[in-house]
């Protein structure tokens, strides 16, 4: 139940509404609008809801679609049901293209049931007859003209019509040719057609001289249309094929029109279909520029807004940019009345309204602008008690209209009831109105209601420290400015600040301390009371904000000390690869140090003393190019090994190699697994988690142990047993990584040129995936395949810088 008739007006939806409307493109979408209707079945709101969200997501996604928007069919539909009635050409084409986009929409969601399951529920019991699509496009070209080929009978009509107007075209030119030269003719004009008919222009004074039938004349007067007899046959002949074929196109609409017929329920099950989706794309809109969301909806009687915006100041402010508070309110079964005090003009009656109108756009299935964290319980009633409701028809004053809907809240108010009750007991004198309004809290509170209260009076704040069910709240009122912040805190009353904002408006200081002695000590001193609990609050909030700067700035300390890790990463790489130039080129030397040492021996025929002399060179050599060993690496360092069960999205490597990648996907004990371009499938037991940090740095880079691999001119023998052709054949992906990398690896530490790698034809998975590895080696200047006669795509050359 919803009480009064005009809520909807007290609380603002009809903003909403109204807002709604514009934004749908079909008339049969703003009826729905109009038909939005407050429910309190969750079955009902969860699907509303749900509905707008998925659409929300298509437009968050980028999708378009086409709601015929601008075509309405409705007007068609009627003229479908009459027997013998046709629709023209062009509605007939108006019509098909309405139904072909419906009939897309339909294979669209059919498509993404997954994704907007609710979408696609809408129209799976639609029947578009899509059959007849052909049969209007090969009758009615894109003009929304009736085609020649439509039927023979209007093929042979038309070529007959053709040469008529031909015939007489020709006849005209020549009689108003001779009329021309004898001067009957106005200079400038041409044949025309008046009444369906050829006829020439004539000047007036000579229209009895020329034989013929005038059809009409000049605005002047002064020149006559004239029909010569030598056309009038021929005229005749073109008005009768005229006649014959608009008859033959009547007879071809009315066929084509009648195919619908069967379809009359279709077609207006179709344009609720459009219609829905049209009012369920506004309702999504809006929820966009709102920023609004689907929230919690619960059974446990637990209202709770978190950052919630009053969605009509939100529409309006955002033309003039001005800020919109937030409001954050939390109410159960055991604080279910929240009594809000504070000053006049201190947000009190806009922080009840956004209250009650989130809750109804929520209960009419609109997705309400709160922040994560928002749940709501589903009221069967909401009551509001909002303005000034004086009625001269009925005899009644504010108070008497405020107390007559009070009644009714004590009549009909249950567990499952809101009521809003803006300046509860105002509008009598305060001593009596206060009671009153204490006695019908008391009874409202029985009801088990959950309300929201703004009020002035000292003996309901009171009522709600000290009783169970009720919870104080107020507007917070900045002391040093005397101004207003607009902000709502639960948990304790509200000053009114009565004295502080008369004196600010001017009112004399005697006048103020002359009003308190009046008023008495005990409730100045309550005042003053209420007066530093404020005060306490705004600090706490101060240090709250204080906080919150601290933690930025740290947060921001901390971004700038992973910078400078990154930098520090950075160089570490950049020294390496100058260490892996500095090695080529030590071994080159060392190369052609042993190239010369050779050359004396052989030239020396192996004498002792020259054979000796260069192997004791040589071995000086050695000891200088000798680099300390390093201890190896073991085999998890540099990767952060992370313990818990693997999901999808985690970063991996497989056990015992080096390779890393993401987890696409797991399906009983596999897991499918990206390591670059590639996906492959690989058991969870031979995987470990590692984390994404590691994962990334550890992407490229391969290490560079000095000692035991490029330990003195034992890199010679090396580079001697060093094959420029790797065989990979059926190698695993994961396997090959490594392989591949290692083998690059030596070829452009040696300086090699250029080298093959054998990786087979099969499905091109391994060929992929070694090209997409050798597109991230910076050194690696090409690469393609083999020549057809010696293997092709088989086997790739890779040319190195």
């Amino acid at each position: 139940m919803l009480y009064p008739q005009n809520l909807e007006e007290k609380l603002g939806f009809q903003y909403i509404r109204t807002t709604l409307s514009e934004g749908c493109k079909t008339k049969a979408g703003k009826e729905f609008v109009d038909k939005i209707r407050f429910s309190h079945h969750k079955n009902d709101v969860s699907k509303m809801l749900a509905q707008t969200n998925e659409f929300k997501m298509l437009l968050e996604e980028g999708v378009v679609i086409d709601l015929a928007d601008g075509i309405e069919i409705s007007p068609f539909i009627n003229k479908i049901k009459l027997s013998g009635a046709w629709l023209e050409a062009t509605e007939l084409l108006q019509l098909v293209q309405y139904l072909s986009k419906s009939l897309s929409l339909l294979t669209f969601f059919e498509s993404q049931s997954e994704e907007y399951p609710l979408l696609k529920r809408i129209g799976e019991n639609l029947n578009i007859p899509g059959h007849l699509f052909k049969d209007v496009e090969r009758a009615i070209d894109e003009k929304g003209t009736v085609r020649n080929t439509a039927s023979k009978e209007l093929n042979l009509i038309r070529k007959d019509l053709i040469d008529a107007e031909v015939k007489a075209r020709k006849v005209l030119n020549r009689v108003m040719s001779d009329a021309d030269k004898q001067g009957f003719i106005p200079e400038g004009m041409t044949l025309t057609v008046r009444g369906g008919r050829m006829v020439i222009p004539v000047q007036a004074e000579y229209k009895r001289v020329l034989k013929g039938f005038v059809h009409d004349e000049s605005s002047t007067g002064q020149t006559v249309f004239m029909e010569p007899t030598e056309v009038l046959e021929i005229n005749n002949d073109i008005r009768d094929l005229q006649l014959r074929e608009r008859r033959e196109v009547i007879r071809i609409l009315t066929s084509l029109t009648e195919q619908f017929s069967p379809f009359f329920e279709d077609l207006g099950e179709t344009i609720k279909y459009i219609g829905l989706l049209d009012f369920i794309r506004s309702k999504a809109k809006l929820a966009q520029t709102l920023e609004a969301v689907y929230p919690g909806i619960n059974k446990d009687g637990k209202l709770e807004i978190v950052d919630g915006f009053n969605p009509v100041l939100l529409l309006t402010h955002q033309r003039s940019e001005k800020p919109v508070r937030q409001l954050t309110v939390h109410l159960e079964r055991e604080q279910r009345i929240l009594i809000i005090s504070g000053p006049n003009a201190g947000g009190k009656s806009v922080a009840l309204k956004t209250m009650g109108i989130i809750q109804y756009m929520l209960q009419c299935g609109l997705l309400v602008p709160v922040g994560e964290g928002s749940t709501f319980p589903l009221f069967r009633d909401i009551f509001a008690d909002i303005g000034d409701e004086q009625s001269i028809e009925n005899d009644l004053s504010t108070y008497s209209s405020h107390l007559k809907n009070m009644s009714h809240f004590i009549k009909f108010c249950g567990k499952r009831t809101l009521f809003l009750i803006d300046e509860f007991g105002t509008g009598t004198e305060p001593k009596f109105g206060g009671t009153i309004a204490e006695s019908i809290l008391e009874e409202l509170l029985k009801s088990l209601a959950y309300g929201v209260i703004t009020t002035h009076y000292g003996n309901l704040k009171a009522r709600a420290e000290s009783t169970d069910g009720l919870i104080n709240g107020s507007m917070l009122f900045d002391q040093q400015k005397l101004e207003p912040l607009y902000m709502l805190e639960q948990g304790k009353p509200g000053s009114s600040f009565a004295f502080e904002i008369a004196s600010k408006t001017g009112i004399p200081e005697s006048v103020i301390e002359k009003a308190k002695s009046l008023l008495g000590e005990e409730t100045v001193n309550m005042e003053e009371l209420l007066h530093q609990l404020e005060k306490e609050r705004l600090s706490y909030s101060q240090l709250v904000t204080e906080n919150k700067k601290l933690k930025k700035d740290l947060s921001s300390q901390l971004q700038s000390f992973r910078d400078k890790e990154s930098n520090l990463e950075a160089n570490r790489k950049k020294y390496i690869n100058e260490a892996k130039e500095e090695a080529k080129r030590l071994i080159k030397e060392a190369n052609k140090e042993i190239e010369n040492t050779i050359r004396k021996i052989k030239e020396a025929n192996a004498e002792k003393e020259a054979t000796k002399e260069a192997r004791q060179k040589l071995s000086e050599k050695e000891s200088k190019l000798k680099v300390k060993e390093q201890p190896k690496e073991t085999e998890d360092e540099g990767y952060d090994v992370e313990e818990g069960p693997i999901n999808v999205g985690d970063s991996v490597r497989i056990k015992g190699q080096e390779a890393t990648g993401e987890v696409m996907s797991i399906k009983g004990k596999d897991a499918t697994v990206a390591i670059g371009q590639l996906q492959t499938i690989v058991k969870m037991n031979r995987l470990e988690k590692v984390s994404k940090r590691s994962a990334r740095k550890q992407e490229r880079e391969k290490k560079f142990s000095g000692g035991g691999v490029y330990q003195s001119l034992n890199m010679n023998q090396r580079l001697a047993e060093f094959n420029s052709e790797l065989d990979i054949r059926g190698k695993r992906v994961e396997e090959a990584f490594n392989i591949v990398e290692s083998f690059m690896d030596d070829a452009h530490m040696f300086g090699i040129k250029e080298v093959r790698i054998l990786h087979g034809k099969g499905n091109g998975v391994l060929k992929d995936f070694v090209r997409n590895q050798l597109g991230n080696m910076n050194f690696v200047k090409s690469f393609r395949d083999e020549h057809a006669d010696r293997g092709g795509a088989g086997i790739t050359i890779v040319k190195l810088n």
